[in-house]
């Protein structure tokens, strides 16, 4: 990433501070704010700053998020595990001073030249982008146990908002080789009217010319982590007012950067929001206007697809679009919690080429998962394979992740992609109409889980994956005939997961108390809520079954009763993956 300071603020550590940060300067400082300044020591350095820029030692914090677009000096290396919120951007203006052998020391750990990487034509799948790359760790952590085979990285751009400790050549290779297809984004000028306040603008009267330096350091950053060419670079312009000037100005740019990446043997892509930027490129379709390859539109509607009401029907519709469907969040797999964007990829991306094979593979989509029943899981969506196209394939399902997964359960379907889908036989004339699928089946899995449904091919080529989505199996046990005996409950439970299969479990009774703690003579009680157990047993049923079972009040219980009379208790019935409740009262 280069550094454009338009003040030279920090003379007592410059040197330094061009070898070892990171570094936006206070812009346009005022004399009377130089009077504020103070000068901040690390490591036998020296650096001068805003006496109001809040100071972090990164070795204190070691998971803050090293923020270039905020006002703040860090001191130290930022984490591989820093958490970042996806979607920090924004004018760098932050100062980061790191120990003096850092950079010499990354430099010496780099390995030796090797092959770039670039594109492996189009991927289609899930995918998210997160602020800061994660570290190695994470990323396979995610890989064996999330939904996703797709990442958005910041390579550069005067508006990335994270540091990027994590995005080298070797990551970058070990990534592409582990399975990850990889999104290369630039976030640079941003357009005069950009809804994002704290960005740099491109200026209309030199559009084209920030347009073509843009896609000149883009390929350079590309290059310098092995992103090769023919590899996609896609810019990162976010929404914007679509003033008349803003537009033109905001066009020229982008048709520059796609003129440029094409002349350095690269691929263009631009990202932005449906209503802005999008809208835009829309409506240069047939008219001259040089066109990117490939568009990643920003529409936050839940839909994992790669429809969008501003993107024309007959435009980009080879492979060549990726939606962002939902904003920044939490996700966790593996242990891992990362913020992210949401993504379904139908575009070009960095990563392993395809085999030979490939286009032999079976083609299809996951429309949705559900669960319409306790222990049913239901999926629907269509295949086939385009080398046997009147074939009817078998479904293989995964409940918990992905083959490999652990947990992953596989549930074989069978050749059910059979049924009526008249827009797949309009897409797929030589194939026909039968190729969907729609089907509920019983599952011992409950609570949430991934789901990722496979194609199985018939002949050359490999299984094809149809998409992973979540859904919330409800426990597969049921609770009724609720009666409340003298020496203990009696309850009947039905487990709906498949005849004969083993459904064990535990039954507890317990109730909340209020008590007082021990106190001194004189001083008031301190109160304590603590739960306390009335009573339990575990049972045994089958799939497709329903009996009573009694849950014995215990010798501590029956003690308790008599002491308190009523109690409001909770009655608890558990089995593997998850658990039922109900509320009662026992007791006189």
């Amino acid at each position: 990433m280069s550094s454009r300071p338009t003040r030279a603020w920090a003379p007592l550590a410059w040197g330094a501070l061009l070898a070892l940060a990171v570094l936006a300067c206070w812009p346009c400082a005022p004399a009377s704010a130089q009077a504020s300044a103070r000068i901040v020591h690390f490591d036998g350095q020296k650096v001068e700053a805003p006496r109001s820029w809040p100071v972090y030692r990164l070795a204190e914090h070691p998971r803050m998020c090293v923020r270039l677009d905020r006002r703040a000096v860090y001191l130290g290396t930022p984490s591989a595990e820093q958490r970042c919120p996806a979607e920090a951007m924004g004018r760098r203006r932050a100062i980061l001073v790191e120990p003096r052998g850092a950079t010499r020391a990354r430099a010496s750990a780099l390995p030796a030249p090797r092959a770039s990487i670039s594109a492996s034509g189009a991927f289609t799948g899930l995918g998210f982008d997160a602020c800061t790359a994660p570290s190695s760790r994470s990323m396979t952590a995610w890989r064996a146990s999330s939904p996703y085979a797709a990442i958005g990285v910041y390579i550069g751009g005067s508006n990335r908002g994270c540091t990027q400790p994590n995005l080298t050549a070797s990551w970058v290779s070990a990534q592409v080789a582990a399975g990850w297809h990889l999104i290369p984004t630039y976030v640079g000028l941003q357009a005069p009217t950009s809804s994002c306040g704290s960005c740099a603008k491109l200026s209309a009267s030199q559009a084209t010319a920030q347009g073509a330096s843009a896609a000149s350091d883009a390929v350079a950053q590309a290059s310098a982590v092995g992103m090769g060419p023919g590899s996609p670079i896609y810019f990162d312009m976010e929404s914007y007012s679509r003033t008349s000037s803003a537009t033109a100005a905001t066009l020229a740019f982008l048709e520059a950067w796609t003129e440029k990446l094409h002349s350095l043997s690269y691929v263009s892509g631009v990202y932005s929001s449906g209503a802005s930027g999008i809208a835009d490129l829309a409506d240069q379709v047939g008219t001259g206007y040089v066109l990117p390859d490939h568009l990643w539109f920003a529409n936050w509607n839940g839909q994992a697809t790669v429809d969008d009401p501003y993107v024309p029907d007959d435009a980009w519709t080879q492979h060549q679009r990726i939606h962002q469907y939902r904003g920044g969040h939490d996700e966790s797999y593996g242990g891992v919690t990362i913020n992210i964007d949401n993504n379904y990829v139908d575009g070009a991306t960095v990563g392993t080429a395809a085999p030979a094979a490939a286009s032999e593979d079976p083609v299809g989509y996951l429309d949705l998962v559900g669960s319409p029943h306790p222990g049913q899981l239901r999926v629907k969506g269509w295949a086939l394979d385009k080398s046997a196209p009147t074939e009817t394939l078998a479904i293989r399902v995964y409940v918990g992740g992905k083959p490999g997964a652990t947990g992953a359960l596989q549930q074989d379907l069978g050749p059910v992609a059979n049924q009526s889908r008249p827009d797949v036989g309009a897409r797929y004339r030589a194939a026909g109409g039968n190729h969907g699928f729609d089907l509920s089946f019983p599952t011992v899995k409950s609570g949430a889980q991934p789901v990722c449904v496979y194609a199985l091919n018939t002949g050359g080529g490999n299984d094809r994956l149809l998409g992973c989505k979540a859904t919330t199996i409800p426990v597969a046990i049921s609770l009724s005939h609720l009666k409340v005996k003298a020496g203990g409950v009696r309850i009947w439970i039905a487990c709906a997961w498949p005849e004969g299969t083993p459904c064990p479990g535990q039954l507890s009774l317990r109730s909340r108390l209020k008590v007082a703690l021990p106190h001194r003579r004189g001083t008031p009680p301190r109160i304590r809520a603590v739960t306390r157990s009335l009573g339990r047993r575990a049972f045994n049923l089958s799939g497709e079954r329903a009996h009573p079972f009694t849950i014995p009040f215990s010798a501590g219980g029956r003690a308790l009763l008599r002491q308190r009379g009523q109690l409001r208790t909770q009655l608890v019935a558990a089995i593997p993956g998850g658990r039922r409740y109900l509320s009662l009262t026992v007791g006189r």
